[in-house]
């Protein structure tokens, strides 16, 4: 018989994003996860760049910046711990899923990375492997196929978030892709739907397909939150302050109200659409490969807030649509609930891995 873990173990999920750096600290006590802190910072209050650059075709970590970032949290919130893990953001991971002849356990592992070979575009010296069993079962010679997703990461970035526990003092428990702490956030282990999260990140988005809890396709594509700020700035002749307070605003809702929002919607919409095209590219491919219909959506990532989004979708999609909630699947405070709904689609991914090193 396996009983609760009975002492009270802490970590933290520190989500780095290209201009906003985000903390989630839980605790887990007798099986019971809760919240215990959460703080974030954007890259405008400490500096005139991006925590992330583009570098080699690659976004890169700032270490000192970002380490300076993470510290003015851990102050702020006065967060003692020092167990943390990183989200390895999705533009920096490649994914990929492949078949593999029935075979037992033993043989497995070294047939994923004699496989990998052939799907990924650098050096197997300069990556790190990772890989999931999303398909088929292993047993003897007979049997049915086994299908395979599989995860890497250049080495080189796993070295930046080293370096930055390094300076920071803390012990790495481990990194974690984000699309895995999306999962881990907003799927319940007995979620028998076919689901689907559209995370509408800073810099991308990524559309990845959720079936029994097991993560069976991800792709992201270069449309994002900052872009449809960059749209007003460019249709209106504004700053950016302005646009982001227009985008929060009107967003795309309905123009029966004024003159401006009909404007907003109008500049926002062929981007929004572009949202949608993409992410039925995605749909279309899986029910081309496994021949099976998304049940359900779940709209993440700051611009999930977007006023009219979720309607939107609705109208278009005709299925249940929910905007990202992962903060009810923890204990906090009563007094928090309202702030936690809001800022909750941001911090889906923070939650999560900080919920990996819980498990």
């Amino acid at each position: 018989m396996r009983f609760p873990q009975l002492f009270t173990k802490k970590i933290l999920g520190i989500d780095i994003g290209t201009s906003t750096i985000k903390i989630v600290e839980l605790s887990s006590f007798a099986g019971r996860v809760r919240l215990e802190n959460y703080g974030e910072i954007p890259a405008s209050a400490l500096y005139q760049k991006p925590f992330r650059t583009f570098e080699k075709s690659t976004l890169l970590l700032s270490a000192d910046e970002v380490s300076k970032g993470i510290k003015a949290i851990i102050q702020e919130a006065k967060i003692k711990t020092k167990r943390c893990i990183f989200s390895v953001p999705d533009f920096s991971t490649f994914f990929t899923n492949f078949e593999l002849p029935p075979m037992t356990s033993e043989e497995l592992p070294l047939a994923v990375k004699a496989e990998a070979q052939r799907h990924i575009p650098l050096p197997l010296s300069e990556v790190t492997l990772d890989w999931q069993l999303i398909g088929g079962k292993v047993s003897e010679k007979k049997g049915e196929k086994l299908k395979i997703l599989l995860v890497t990461v250049p080495n080189e970035i796993i070295n930046q978030y080293r370096k930055i526990a390094s300076i920071l003092e803390f012990q790495l428990f481990a990194l974690e892709a984000e699309v895995f702490g999306l999962v881990k956030s907003l799927i319940e282990k007995d979620e028998k739907r076919l689901i689907g999260v559209i995370d509408i990140g800073a810099t991308s988005t990524t559309c990845s397909i959720i079936e029994k809890g097991v993560l069976k396709m991800s792709n992201s594509f270069d449309i994002s939150g900052d872009d449809l700020t960059e749209r007003i700035i460019k249709g209106l002749g504004v700053d950016n302050k302005m646009a982001e307070d227009f985008k929060k605003k009107y967003g795309i809702l309905p123009s029966r109200l004024g003159l401006e929002e009909k404007n907003i919607r109008e500049i926002l919409l062929p981007l929004i659409n572009l949202i949608i095209s993409e992410t039925e590219k995605v749909f279309k491919n899986f029910y081309l490969q496994e021949a099976k219909e998304i049940d359900k959506i779940i709209l993440a990532g700051g611009t999930a807030l977007l006023p009219g989004l979720l309607e939107y979708f609705q109208d278009y999609f005709k299925k249940e649509i929910e905007i990202a909630d992962p903060f009810s699947k923890v204990f906090y405070p009563p007094i928090l609930e309202k702030r936690l709904k809001e800022m909750g689609p941001a911090y889906v991914i923070a939650l999560g891995i900080a919920k990996r090193g819980l498990e």
